[in-house]
């Protein structure tokens, strides 16, 4: 079940109540809806922000030799602002990614401080990092379509 219901469907369990509490409870269900909206487009537009400034934070502040070559491919953040999921893409073998999430989760405070500092926000969204696979997922699939291209030559 969805969280909003039609306003067809509240009609007929509202059949016997008055056409001024039909009315508002369908401006309330429009005002819910744009709540909504509004807090799903600020967490894009924070979480654009994030992506800005983690990538300039990861290549000039982070030291950590552990830390390698790290991209931010996206940040996706919660409506509330609470959390906020980095996906990242790392440019190296297996041990050298796992190395660079570990580097990132000893500098998650540093990083997160430093983002408190950049974008004005209450609270600064918890961060968890993540490898974003769409890339790789991506090279496979051009991978076996140019060997299919080859083999039909």
């Amino acid at each position: 079940m969805t969280l909003f219901r039609t306003l067809n469907e509240q009609r007929l369990q509202l059949s016997g109540y008055s056409d001024s509490l039909l009315h508002a409870i369908a401006s309330f269900h429009s005002s819910l809806e744009e709540v909504v909206v509004m807090s799903d487009l600020r967490a894009n537009r924070v979480g654009e922000q994030m992506k800005k400034e983690l990538g300039d934070i990861l290549g000039r502040k982070i030291k950590d030799p552990r830390v390698g070559f790290v991209t931010v491919t996206d940040v996706d953040v919660t409506g509330d602002l609470q959390q906020a999921k980095v996906f990242i893409s790392v440019l190296g073998d297996d041990k050298q990614k796992q190395d660079t999430l570990v580097g990132l989760a000893k500098a998650k405070g540093f990083i997160r401080s430093e983002i408190g500092k950049r974008i004005r926000l209450r609270k600064t969204p918890e961060l968890f990092f993540e490898f974003d696979e769409a890339i790789e997922k991506g090279n496979r699939i051009e991978h076996i379509l140019r060997e299919l291209n080859n083999s039909n030559d």
